[in-house]
């Protein structure tokens, strides 16, 4: 299985991470490039990411093989309609959004007749910090890799999608868009909100830089990814804000029983809820093909 052009439509970390994995593995001859900052994508060719920067979603689209859509889940619907009349029928589109219910429905609504090109995915893969001066190629060796693929999809198409990201490292799973988009409001959506507003919270107190200073790595560890890119994670939670608020409210009922417990003094309901959370996540273990949550993308 090789490519001849894969079009890196957003030149970011995901992306440039993409692009250097497909072309360390040997699967693609020539790799073209687009981000709407002509600077990105200039420092892109500067790195070797890309072999050559295009001036539009169009233009990079035009003869490409194997497109990989890499850019905010807000901005997915216009790169979708910006590149429908290129995209040829036997052409393998993909994105790499952490939500998959709106991206679709805005491939659904934008791609016509090439929808039938579209396998949406979703690497659990990243870091806290963006652009593309910090891809690698070994971001997405042993981390998993969902497809959430269309009624439409045919298997061909499919099976191709789980080769690709096979051979970049990945461990492949299929999902609904719906299972998808529920079960990671539930494992990385909330917490990141839960991070960015403990964050805020203690800022917003008067001695909060004071507390700060005196933070260690409880709070580290805790807050890593409220170091997230906000545009990111504006776009994320919007998209999935249904599923997110559902979260929420599960989150309100645990944290009330807490409450509770403190206000009545009850030092052994206290412990119970402790000693519950703390069994769970013992007993957890990050599975093969599991990553960190993804924080960031251009």
């Amino acid at each position: 299985m090789t490519f001849q052009r894969l079009a890196l439509i957003g030149c970011g970390l995901m992306g440039g991470s993409f692009a250097l994995a497909l072309r360390e593995a040997g699967l693609v001859q020539t790799i073209v490039g687009f981000s709407a900052s002509e600077k990105t994508r200039q420092r892109a060719v500067e790195l070797k990411v890309i072999n050559q920067a295009c001036n539009s979603v169009a233009e990079a689209v035009q003869g490409a093989d194997l497109v990989l859509l890499a850019v905010p889940v807000g901005a997915m619907h216009s790169s979708f309609a910006a590149m429908r009349d290129v995209l040829q029928p036997n052409t393998l589109l993909m994105d790499v959004g952490s939500t998959k219910c709106d991206v679709i429905a805005a491939a659904v609504a934008s791609l016509g007749e090439r929808l039938s090109c579209f396998v949406p995915a979703h690497p659990i893969a990243g870091k806290e910090v963006a652009g593309i001066e910090h891809a690698e190629a070994s971001l997405y060796q042993e981390r998993r890799t969902i497809l959430t693929p269309l009624p439409k999809t045919g298997i061909h198409r499919l099976q191709a999608a789980h080769e690709v990201w096979t051979a970049v490292g990945s461990h492949v799973s299929t999902m609904t868009p719906e299972a998808h988009d529920a079960t990671f409001a539930a494992v990385s959506h909330l917490p990141h909100m839960l991070a960015f507003a403990a964050v805020n919270a203690l800022m917003a107190q008067p001695q909060g830089a004071a507390f700060l200073d005196m933070a260690g790595p409880g709070f580290r560890d805790f807050s890593r990814i409220a170091a997230s890119d906000s545009s990111v994670w504006r776009d994320i939670l919007s998209a999935n804000h249904a599923e997110v608020l559902k979260q929420v409210a599960h989150f309100r009922t645990a944290l009330d029983h807490f409450e509770t417990a403190l206000k009545q003094g009850d030092a052994a309901a206290l412990q119970q809820l402790i000693q519950q959370a703390s069994d769970v996540r013992s007993a957890w273990t990050l599975q093969a093909g599991n990553a960190c949550n993804k924080a960031s993308e251009d």
